[in-house]
């Protein structure tokens, strides 16, 4: 009785999957034929050929912009602060007020000075601004006076002893007379000379005194900008003490760090283009002045310095900007449209037209320039490149 219902079964079966495999093979055929139709389908990549052509190296760098000069402007007086007619963000010319000290003391200090000096003078008998003469002073003038007297007394005295009219003594008296004379006009010239160096040490307390009086008055050492006034009107300085900073904003300095493996292309006087973040799309120049002698050991980078001219002071120091210098001469390149090479997960690959295929070619870039960009190996000049829809392609891909 089990029997026949098993030989049902299996007939059944069997009836089923007949029926079944003509549905499958045609699915399949129908799959085959679309992959078969899309691997003959061309794809249209407008092939542009690898051209080379000089072009101008240059190192991407990143650094801070800097005032030209930066100085902490001191008193070199103390005093009470009686006067600021600047703030910060000041502009100040060379020479410019940046504070005042009460000039009293200073005053007072110099006018005790002149007189000193004055008095030295009228003793050596010099007037108004005169030089000075040794022959000028009145001990002088009055001790040659004596000394020719005796010089006289004693040629008469001379002439007389030898028409013996007068006897030896009285000429040796003369002659006596006649070297304590001259002593002291010589102790006179001597002393009038003294008096001139007190003279000279009495006229530089003069100079000193009028320098303090001119140190009362602080200021700026060069043209620029205020960037801090540290004092207030009634404040005490004291010597040495900062009370104003003053920089210099044109030109201003970009200091620049350079990568170890740079060092050799970057030269005095290069160019050097730069952006800033305040003011994006638009483009400062400058000139290198200055290279480092030596590596930071601890960054295995250089440090470069350049000039940039800052007349409409738009540039502030402390903006930070990335720049592009310049090498000198110009170097040969294989150049292909940006759009030819596609990059990705770091590696950047160009497809080479052969006919109506292409190859695919693993390539290193360089710099790129506009809308073009260098490649440095894998690629000569001449091979033409597929510049359209280079996202579609894969090696052996057939194009048009």
């Amino acid at each position: 009785m089990t029997r026949p219902v098993t030989l049902r079964f299996t007939a059944a079966v069997l009836l089923s999957g007949v029926l079944a495999w003509p549905a499958c093979s045609s699915a399949d055929g129908k799959a085959a034929d679309a992959e078969t139709s899309a691997a003959l389908t061309a794809v249209s990549v407008a092939p542009t050929a690898a051209v080379e052509q000089p072009i101008t190296r240059f190192i991407r760098a990143t650094g801070s912009l800097m005032a030209e000069d930066h100085a902490d402007v001191a008193a070199e007086i103390a005093g009470r602060i009686v006067a600021t007619p600047i703030e910060r963000g000041t502009p100040v010319k060379e020479g410019a007020v940046l504070v005042r000290v009460s000039p009293a003391e200073a005053e007072a200090q110099a006018r005790e000075a002149e007189a000193n000096a004055a008095q030295i003078e009228a003793r050596l008998g010099i007037a108004n601004g005169g030089t000075y003469d040794v022959n000028a002073v009145p001990e002088v003038q009055t001790a040659k006076s004596s000394y020719d007297l005796a010089q006289n007394e004693f040629n008469r005295i001379k002439l007389l002893l030898e028409q013996q009219v007068v006897s030896q003594s009285e000429y040796d008296q003369r002659r006596t007379q006649l070297d304590a004379s001259r002593q002291q006009y010589e102790a006179a010239r001597n002393g009038a000379a003294q008096q001139f160096q007190v003279l000279q040490s009495a006229r530089a307390r003069v100079s000193l005194a009028h320098k303090s009086l001119a140190d009362t008055t602080v200021r700026a050492p060069f043209t620029g900008l205020v960037a801090e006034r540290l004092v207030s009107t009634g404040d005490y300085v004291t010597k040495g003490m900062k009370v104003a900073t003053v920089v210099r904003v044109n030109p201003l300095r970009v200091q620049l760090t350079v990568p170890e493996q740079f060092v050799s292309a970057v030269k005095v006087g290069a160019p050097v283009t730069f952006q800033v973040d305040a003011y994006p799309g638009r483009e400062f120049t400058g000139t290198v002045r200055y290279v480092s002698p030596a590596l930071e050991a601890n960054r295995r980078a250089m440090t470069v310095e350049a000039v940039v001219p800052n007349q409409s002071g738009d540039l502030k120091p402390g903006l930070f900007a990335t720049a592009r210098v310049d090498q000198p001469e110009k170097v040969p390149a294989v150049m292909v449209p940006e759009s030819a090479v596609l990059t990705q997960a770091g590696t950047s690959r160009v497809y080479v037209v052969n006919g109506d295929k292409v190859e695919e070619r693993i390539v290193t870039t360089g710099q790129q320039i506009d809308a073009f960009v260098e490649i440095a190996t894998g690629l000569k000049a001449g091979e033409k490149v597929a510049t359209k829809n280079v996202a579609q392609l894969f090696d052996g891909a057939k194009v048009s």
